[in-house]
């Protein structure tokens, strides 16, 4: 079973992929803010992150960052799940590394096939 971070600051928008996640035999773990989803990736070490891009504390970009730069995380398959969706954010968070960029609103059944596309390639 994979284990998925949630990373958005819309409580909604948590439930709502937690459901989604639970439904095709994904576990998740969630987070509110930046700072919240550093700390989750730590202590669960997640199989892929869905990571908002506007958060408090931490935005997902430098979420991002974080995880780029550190040796366990690296590699950690990353969508981005936002409402920005300026050439600019996107090609930024794609030279980050995000792995995909999808914006809200969106549809759920792209999300995980693109998700399900990530994890296969792990």
């Amino acid at each position: 079973m994979y284990k998925i971070l949630i990373a958005d600051d819309e409580p909604m928008m948590r439930e709502l992929l937690e459901a989604r996640l639970s439904q095709r035999d994904y576990s998740s773990i969630s987070a509110a803010d930046g700072r919240e989803a550093l700390a989750r990736l730590e202590d669960s070490d997640p199989d892929a992150v869905v990571l908002d891009a506007m958060m408090p504390v931490h935005d997902g970009f430098e979420v991002l960052r974080q995880m780029r730069a550190s040796a366990k995380h690296a590699d950690t398959p990353v969508i981005m799940l936002t409402a920005r969706r300026g050439e600019k954010d996107i090609v930024s968070a794609l030279e980050i590394g995000a792995n995909d960029y999808l914006v809200k609103p969106f549809m759920p059944e792209e999300l995980f096939a693109r998700l399900a596309r990530l994890l296969k390639r792990t």
